[in-house]
């Protein structure tokens, strides 16, 4: 991994100085010719008070060198074309260093300070690669979850005062600032040589703007698409091609409403109007749960054991013939009804919270008014 992305570094640093070069080619030509013409002039023309010969090559670069710098180490010449050579030179060289030598070592050494052309040099080295367009909460935890799962990733952000760039930068994914509604922000995300494209900004016709064009720039690119319809969402898929669109409404309706439930369900989704859960539950001491087995669980409930932990591991495949004990830890995927029968069975106890026996009945709001109103007369 380190040699990779060692290679991908050497890339963008030769992309990043061809596209200085090319900048500066005016300014680094004009140099060149100044530095090669004194040079000869020195050399086959320049004559020693002394000893009346001429410096070598070395010599000769060095001293038109030190001129164009405003120094000089050789003694001022007799002849009169040499004379407006050591007064030439120094002019000339200070316009063309001060306007283009000097400010191209800043950029090519201070790199830092040129952040979005730095960024877009590293996301010209990426191939097969996912491009998130969109870097707000959504797109943050989009990024967060590829990163996970090992895929490479260019982000696109219209907004630079997004509190999770710098995050997302230090995470060594490069970030391009601007509007991928337009054509050369995608094209600088290398879409075209990208595996899928997340759009997930705020409004769904930006959405489907770019998710457009990047499929026409990259008919094979996979789209998965932030929509807030679920009808909109669904005639995308179906009118553009859209391999994936997404309601964020659909998506979120499930969780909560299984999150307003008393089991403990990380994650709710619809299978053709059923809804399906991944939950979490714990054996307690003398449950009907503790001493059966992962099979007669399954069969009895109607549901998948996804992971079973016990005291000394963690079993993504449990089983069948696996015991469950007090303490051993389940995820399951399942119905509600399914979850609220494995609730009861492993002695899983409501909180205060959610309304258990214990909690302080709450009275009435004309009560509690009346007497206020009784306590403030005092």
């Amino acid at each position: 991994m380190k040699s990779h992305h060692l290679h991908r570094y050497l890339r963008a640093l030769w992309r990043d100085t061809r596209v200085l070069v090319r900048q500066f080619r005016v300014s680094l030509i004009a140099f060149a010719m100044l530095l090669c013409g004194g040079t000869l002039a020195l050399r086959f023309f320049y004559l020693y008070p002394e000893s009346g010969q001429r410096p070598g090559w070395a010599e000769a670069l060095h001293a038109t060198l030190k001129l164009i710098f405003l120094e000089t180490i050789l003694p001022f010449p007799t002849v009169p074309g040499l004379q407006l050579l050591f007064i030439v030179v120094p002019l000339i060289g200070l316009a063309v260093v001060a306007d283009g030598v000097l400010r191209f070592g800043v950029a090519l050494f201070n790199r830092r300070e040129r952040k979005e052309a730095w960024q877009v040099a590293i996301a010209s080295t990426y191939h097969d690669h996912i491009v998130v367009c969109g870097l707000g909460k959504v797109g943050y935890r989009v990024v967060k979850e590829l990163l996970r799962l090992g895929e490479d990733i260019i982000g696109i952000e219209c907004n630079a005062e997004r509190p999770f760039l710098e995050e997302i930068r230090q995470a060594n994914v490069p970030v391009l600032l601007g509007d991928a509604r337009q054509r050369e922000m995608l094209e600088k995300a290398c879409v075209r040589e990208a595996s899928a494209i997340v759009v997930c900004t705020q409004d769904e016709l930006t959405n489907l703007d770019i998710a457009l064009d990047a499929r026409e720039l990259n008919p094979d690119i996979k789209v998965v698409l932030r929509m807030f319809d679920a009808q909109l969402a669904e005639k995308v898929k179906r009118g553009f091609g859209i391999h994936t669109a997404f309601s964020t409404s659909a998506l979120a309706a499930p969780i909560f409403a299984a999150a307003a439930t008393r089991a403990q369900i990380d994650y709710s989704f619809y299978v053709d109007d059923v809804l399906l859960n991944v939950a979490r539950a714990t054996v307690q001491v003398g449950s009907a749960l503790e001493g059966r087995t992962i099979a007669q669980v399954e069969q009895e409930l109607d549901m998948t054991i996804i992971l079973h932990q016990g005291p000394d591991s963690i079993d993504l495949h449990p089983a069948p013939d696996v015991t469950l004990r007090a303490g051993d830890r389940l995820v399951v995927f399942a119905s509600l009804e399914s979850l609220a029968r494995l609730r009861e069975m492993s002695g899983e106890q409501r909180s205060p919270s959610q309304g258990g026996t214990n909690s302080p009945r709450r009275r009435p709001w004309t009560a509690r008014l009346f007497s206020r109103g009784k306590t403030s007369s005092r």
